[in-house]
């Protein structure tokens, strides 16, 4: 079985118990058991975690391989960076203030972020000089722009203009970058959702750490998310891993993390598996979570599960640094769309997520995806660069159709 506390170990037998007709009882759980022990033997993946849930309780959770170098064995509760699945959280934290009106997702957030304002457009390079192009922006970047990854602010791992930036400057980058491309044109992957995090800082009065844990984190009951790793939780945080140019994964060492100067509302989370299946579960439950707390309304979760990029199209993204992520195409052939918070697959996963299913994921390739049609949600947390590594992504098929086939 799966490194679990007794307590888990009890609820699960339970859970998968009532729920023979949902999960297929002990044959159902073995399965997955079996892939993910398998798999991080095959592919030779340190570790991975995976937890799988309906709107009210948990269906599957296992744990497989070890910390670290030392053989101390992962656990449920053992501990992640989550890095982007971050975005998630502060997009659910930004529609709370829409749903107060205290902001509105189509007006201009240099009111309230005077740094967004007067913004510049790369239009190019100089033939002759290389040096970049620039013109004032047309649209002023709206709090929905910043959601969407549609505000023309890019990562330079995946945008070729914003890489040949970056590479002229020799990494010293205006606090400003410019924008790719006019707001709203197109998608483009970026830290948008980290100004939706200042925004959400600007308005409340609270730094991201403070509002997370008042308004989303403790009302939810997820007590090991948070931007700070005490140092009584330190031996559960799992050590990460990086892919070396001979194919094997180099350990780097894991000491305990100093408090960050600020809080990136695009990354920066520490959580468990346990804990972002809260967070999903919310999600299912239109806005209430597990614990009957409402977060958000109905009609604000419905607009996070819908299109809201237009003809635009996401989630295939060219890697311009390979030690950090491979070419990003979670589902290759089909079209995806953003909602706010979420990547939306048209298409259905063979064995796998219903179509309009929500789903995103940490640099660190930490995974999850929300089917709201079949009602559950479930989670695969692994921990080593680079992103969508071909083993991590392989693992995560596995368990997933491992998982449907158990339903």
């Amino acid at each position: 079985m799966p490194n679990i506390s007794r307590r888990e170990f009890a609820g699960l037998i339970a859970v998968l118990g009532a729920q023979a007709g949902r999960l297929r009882g002990a044959t159902g759980a073995t399965k997955v058991n079996d892939v993910l022990r398998s798999g991080i033997a095959q592919r030779k993946i340190p570790a991975a975690v995976g937890m799988v849930a309906d709107g009210h309780s948990i269906l599957y959770s296992g744990a497989f391989g070890t910390r670290d170098s030392s053989g101390v064995p992962v656990t449920a509760d053992s501990i992640f960076v989550i890095a982007s699945m971050t975005k998630a959280i502060t997009t659910v934290a930004a529609l709370q203030l829409v749903e107060q009106g205290k902001v509105k997702l189509d007006e201009p957030v240099a009111q309230y972020l005077p740094k967004l304002a007067n913004l510049e457009v790369l239009e190019g390079f100089d033939a002759e000089t290389g040096k970049p192009k620039l013109r004032p922006a047309r649209t002023p970047v709206t709090l929905k722009h910043l959601l969407t990854h549609t505000s023309g602010i890019c990562y330079d791992i995946w945008d070729a203009d914003m890489f040949r930036y970056t590479s002229q400057t020799k990494g010293v980058v205006p606090s400003i970058p410019p924008l790719m491309f006019e707001p709203g044109t197109r998608w483009q992957y970026g830290m948008g959702v980290d100004w939706a995090g200042r925004l959400v800082e600007a308005v409340s009065g609270m730094n991201l750490e403070e509002y997370f844990q008042a308004r989303i984190l403790r009302p939810l009951e997820m007590r090991d998310t948070s931007f700070l790793v005490p140092a009584a939780k330190f031996d559960r945080l799992v050590a990460d891993y990086s892919r070396q140019s001979d194919g094997s994964l180099k350990e780097n060492p894991r000491v305990q993390p100093s408090a960050p100067k600020e809080f990136n509302g695009g990354g920066g989370l520490y959580s468990t598996t346990g804990d972002y299946v809260r967070f999903m579960q919310m999600i299912l439950g239109q806005g209430r979570g597990s614990s009957k707390v409402q977060i958000l309304q109905p009609k604000t979760v419905e607009s996070m599960e819908i299109n809201q990029i237009g003809s635009a199209t996401a989630g295939k993204m060219k890697s311009y640094r390979s030690n950090l992520s491979s070419d990003v195409d979670i589902q290759p052939g089909a079209t995806e769309k953003w909602g706010l918070g979420f990547l939306i697959n048209n298409t259905a996963y063979e064995g796998g997520r219903s179509a309009g299913s929500l789903a995103w994921a940490g640099l660190l390739n930490t995974f999850y995806w929300i089917d709201p049609k079949r009602r559950i949600c479930a989670v695969l947390m692994m921990q080593f660069l680079p992103f969508v590594d071909q083993e991590a992504v392989g693992l995560l098929g596995d368990f997933e159709r491992a998982v449907y086939s158990a339903l």
